[in-house]
């Protein structure tokens, strides 16, 4: 019997049948623009050769109004329609259902496609918190256009063969405007009352209805918008589902408002989340509406999937980033194959993070994800060669995975007792736990496919050319960066390695200087203040974190704002004595200084330790250097950078 009898039994949504509750929800994959394109078809079928049991594909605008990005797909013409029925061919034959979602973001808009500052529609002028956007009021008429332009969108859809159509009301878009009284002050027949704020949504449904008959229609809204001044709270969502669910076949529910930014923390939750997090918002809406509901938000394990399932918490799960991380995962669960599946880690780098940045989304821990047209199917060496792998963090492990996959002899040395580099010391940082699963994840792989694996085994060039293979892959890292700086010696200065691994001690009174603005100086300042420290964060920079994915970024500061932490910006650290730290303010370049001070602690970056690569110039065989030891930078570019290693060897 299956260890998930109800993550993998069929379910009804409307006139559609699942063969399983596995979901990869609408998310906004930048692979399109316009209409679906021969890239994001790959990215879908990958999902769907996986074995998820729907596939909803991302937001598409409804009305020349809600181009708020570029890459945004659009159903506002019939040339949409052959890019849809593409996924619609490429996914079916694999088992999967393909639906579509219809959008418009109302006020939550920045810009055009081409950069220029938009004109934001809304119901009423309520200005957007996290965006600094002041919306025009729609004119009715514009009101009726865009409710046409959802019966048009899913029409189109149809047409092209989809199963289904999703209605986007979550995380405050347009339909969840009018829905809401503090956004919605409207006093016609768009406004005041809830039957009155309802109007829109449920002429939009009809207008879909009508254009898609019987073909299932669903609708995305958040369970609880989390902010206790402007956003919906559970009670009033739960009556919204209720007076909307007679023209409904199911309801997918998230999390989160997209307006402030701490609510735009749930749009995609990272790690420091707790995992499932999402299920009571879910039972509220299935007790609420009686209809199928669809749970996403932090939930990357089939076993966590299974036991919301169980609990009737949900009818369907969401798994989306589980998918981009291990597309396979569905089919992996099914065949129990529990240890072979490559867990998401939450850490939202090269998911939402690239989203964010207008680039095609991929995954740190596979890169191959999103890369389905280069990297989909992995090719055998033409001749298989003895391979060595200096070096056991993340870029030597996927260099080592994929080589090993691909044929070749490969053996991977690592100096450390323990493979990871310096994932050992991210996952020591309170609410990065996670992070050390990406080591855990790539030597599973490598082993599996082959690879040997020596840890506590230094590498020297002489070793190098005593073993002679005929390529070497070098991933030695990086180590701190540590200039000169005035009073080290007088001072008690630290390297934030050294706090992370135990080896020194810091005292009472605490200055974070830090250079990178990444998770480093912002989880130590939580950790040492969690500790007992008096803690100030100093900046070479405008904002802490301001290096990391903004909702990561966000999650973490509110953290650090409830510990009372002081964070002060623009300061490049000059030097320190024995109960002082001196800064320069990098804008006006005023002396600064921090008095009753006993520790310094120094987060200044990363220099690659390249010692190895300059030692093997000159040798017989292939020497590559990959990931810090060329320039110091994250997980991300390592394991892409180990991908391309094992590809081109």
């Amino acid at each position: 019997m299956s260890r998930f009898p109800y993550l993998f039994s069929e379910i009804a949504l409307g006139s559609t049948v699942l063969k399983n509750r596995i979901v990869s929800t609408g998310h906004h994959t930048h692979h399109a623009h316009g209409a679906p394109s021969d890239r994001l078809v790959a990215y879908q079928e990958a999902r769907a050769r996986g074995g998820a049991g729907l596939i909803v594909i991302e937001v598409a605008a409804v009305h020349e109004s809600a181009q708020f990005s570029a890459n945004l797909l659009q159903v506002t013409a019939p040339d949409c329609i052959p890019g849809y029925a593409k996924v619609v061919a490429a996914c079916r034959p694999h088992g999967a259902r393909v639906f579509g979602q219809l959008f418009h973001p109302g006020r939550e808009i920045q810009s055009t496609a081409d950069g220029m500052m938009a004109v934001a529609y809304a119901p009423s002028a309520v200005p957007n918190e996290r965006f600094h956007i002041m919306p025009r009021p729609m004119p009715e008429s514009m009101i009726e256009e865009v409710i046409a332009g959802f019966g048009r969108g899913a029409g189109y859809l149809a047409e092209a063969g989809l199963d289904g159509v999703e209605i986007v009301a979550s995380h405050s878009y347009l339909p969840a405007q009018f829905l809401n009284p503090r956004l919605n002050q409207r006093t016609d027949r768009w406004g005041g009352s809830f039957e009155n704020r309802l109007r829109f949504l449920k002429e939009a449904i009809a207008a879909a209805r009508k254009a898609i008959g019987d073909r299932t229609l669903g609708m995305r809204i958040s369970g609880d918008e989390i902010d206790p001044a402007q956003g919906l709270d559970a009670d009033e969502v739960a009556a919204i589902c209720a007076g909307l669910a007679p023209g409904l076949d199911y309801v997918s529910v998230v999390a989160g408002m997209s307006s402030t930014l701490g609510s735009s923390v749930h749009v995609v939750p990272p790690m420091g989340i707790a995992a499932g997090y999402i299920a009571p918002y879910a039972r509220r809406v299935r007790e609420a509406t009686g209809l199928p509901v669809i749970a996403t938000g932090r939930i990357n394990q089939p076993q966590i999937a299974e036991a919301m399932l169980a609990a009737g918490d949900a009818d369907l799960c969401g798994m989306t980033r589980a998918m981009i991380c291990d597309p396979e995962m569905p089919r992996k669960a099914a065949q129990g194959r529990l240890d072979d599946i490559r867990a998401c880690i939450g850490c939202n780098q090269a998911c939402i993070g690239h989203s964010h940045k207008g680039v095609p989304i991929s995954c740190i821990q596979y890169p191959e994800s999103g890369r389905e047209q280069q990297y989909g199917a992995l090719v055998p060496a033409t001749r298989p060669r003895s391979v060595l792998v200096v070096g056991g963090g993340p870029a030597g492990l996927k260099a080592a995975a994929v080589a090993a996959a691909r044929g070749h002899d490969v053996t991977l040395m690592e100096k450390a007792p323990h493979l990871g580099g310096q994932t050992l010391l991210a996952q020591k940082l309170p609410g990065r736990e996670e992070f050390g699963g990406i080591v855990q994840n790539l030597e599973h792989e490598a082993r599996k496919a082959g690879a040997i694996i020596r840890t506590g085994t230094g590498v020297d060039a002489a070793m190098v050319r005593n073993l002679a293979p005929e390529t070497v892959v070098v991933a030695t890292g990086a180590r701190p960066f540590a200039p000169e700086l005035e009073g080290r010696d007088e001072a008690h200065m630290v390297e934030a390695w050294d706090v992370l691994a135990g080896r020194v001690n810091v005292g009472a009174s605490v200055v974070i200087a830090d250079w990178r603005c990444d998770w480093i100086g912002i989880g130590l300042a939580e950790m040492l203040a969690s500790a007992g420290s008096r803690v100030i964060l100093c900046l070479n920079g405008a904002m802490a974190g301001e290096t990391l994915q903004l909702y990561v970024r966000n999650h973490y500061l509110g953290r650090l704002h409830k510990l009372g932490v002081p964070v002060r910006t623009h300061l490049r650290l000059f030097g320190a004595d024995a109960d002082s730290a001196f800064f320069q303010d990098t804008l006006t370049g005023d002396a600064v200084v921090i008095d009753e001070v006993d520790t310094v602690v120094t987060a200044l970056g990363h220099v690659g330790d390249d010692d190895l690569l300059h030692a093997l110039a000159g040798y017989d065989g292939e020497v590559r250097g990959i990931g810090d030891c060329i320039v110091a930078r994250s997980a991300e570019e390592a394991v892409y950078e180990g991908l391309l290693a094992g590809w081109e060897i």
